[in-house]
């Protein structure tokens, strides 16, 4: 039988389509036994992401009111939109959505993926850190034999892994550590971040998670994003009040305490432009609305961002994202 006779036939088994739909209505029970709403948001905006480090679909609407063509893009992230809506007074909210990211095919990665995104007004990221711990505990019943979370910061990982500080090691510290790993030996070119991230995500990561879950928090403030940056001392270097959350050498989840500050914000944003420029790559609109949403006065709160996809990955101890998808990529 070839290729052609099969490819039209789900890659996910049956009994992987009913588990998730029983990990989506118990996480809908979840959410309602503690009164966060949920909500949808749309998948196109005119404004896309401007991280560098991430890659937008962009597509075209023609029809009325935009008779010249008007762009647009898949969303990669339902958080700029989210975000308006805690600004409009919304409360605690939530959101199951597709996702979009060109660029991302593999193993772990699809260009359509379904997120999990929710938000709390008034928690940090240390409180919702023991929310998502307690929700992948109650859909985890009866997969993972222990989910206690382990908890370590990003600076203690560095030091015990690498034996470095990676708040003040120098970008050739940092390159001189790489070159002692098989496959990192003969890599140039980075700046400090980009040396942290390629030890991070090739030496640390995939020790991450081993037997139970592991939290790393407190990144470089470097690496904020969207978080909030702690005051810094003569003897603590500021960090980004952020967290992510990693099962069996696998990134499941991405979460901050919210930047709330427009200008602050809109600096950020232009500082990714200039790296877009820098790197040779296409300019992204802007979300002024979101500024403005913010400007008005986002309630100070905690979002988080968790695959879902992955985490049905790894409850089933598979190892490919088609096996949970009923059709990926290579299937569309």
């Amino acid at each position: 039988m070839s290729h052609q006779d099969v490819d039209w036939q789900p890659s996910a088994t049956l009994d992987a389509l009913k588990q998730r739909a029983a990990l989506m209505s118990r996480l809908r029970c979840f959410f309602a036994e503690k009164d966060v709403l949920e909500v949808e948001t749309p998948l196109l905006s005119t404004a896309g992401t401007t991280d560098p480090q991430i890659h937008s679909f962009e597509t075209r609407y023609a029809g009325p009111g935009a008779a010249q063509g008007r762009p647009l893009y898949l969303a990669t992230s339902p958080e700029f939109a989210m975000k308006r809506l805690l600004a409009a007074g919304s409360g605690p909210i939530y959101q199951i959505c597709k996702a979009f990211r060109q660029g991302e095919a593999g193993r772990l990665h699809n260009p359509e993926f379904t997120l999990l995104e929710w938000y709390r007004p008034g928690f940090d990221h240390f409180q919702l850190m023991d929310e998502v711990e307690a929700l992948v505990a109650e859909l985890a019943d009866g997969w993972l034999p222990d989910v206690s979370a382990k908890r370590m910061t990003y600076a203690e990982l560095f030091q015990q892994h690498l034996g470095l500080d990676p708040h003040t090691a120098s970008a050739e510290t940092l390159a001189q550590c790489a070159a002692g790993f098989p496959g990192l030996a003969g890599i140039s070119g980075l700046d400090r971040d980009g040396w942290l991230d390629l030890l991070m995500s090739h030496v640390i990561q995939p020790r991450l998670g081993l037997g139970g879950l592991t939290f790393v928090y407190h990144y470089p403030a470097s690496q904020a994003a969207l978080a909030r940056i702690s005051q810094s001392t003569p003897d603590v270097p500021a960090i980004a009040e952020r967290f992510e959350l990693f099962y069996q050498g696998v990134e499941l989840a991405n979460g901050f305490h919210e930047l709330t500050d427009a200008r602050e914000q809109r600096a950020r944003f232009e500082q990714d432009l200039a790296q877009r420029r820098a790197q040779d790559l296409p300019p992204i609109p802007i979300d002024e609305r979101l500024l403005t949403a913010l400007d008005e006065g986002m309630p100070p709160c905690a979002g988080v961002a968790l695959g879902l996809d992955r985490l049905l990955l790894v409850f089933n101890g598979l190892t490919r994202l088609s096996d949970v998808i009923s059709f990926p990529f290579a299937r569309v």
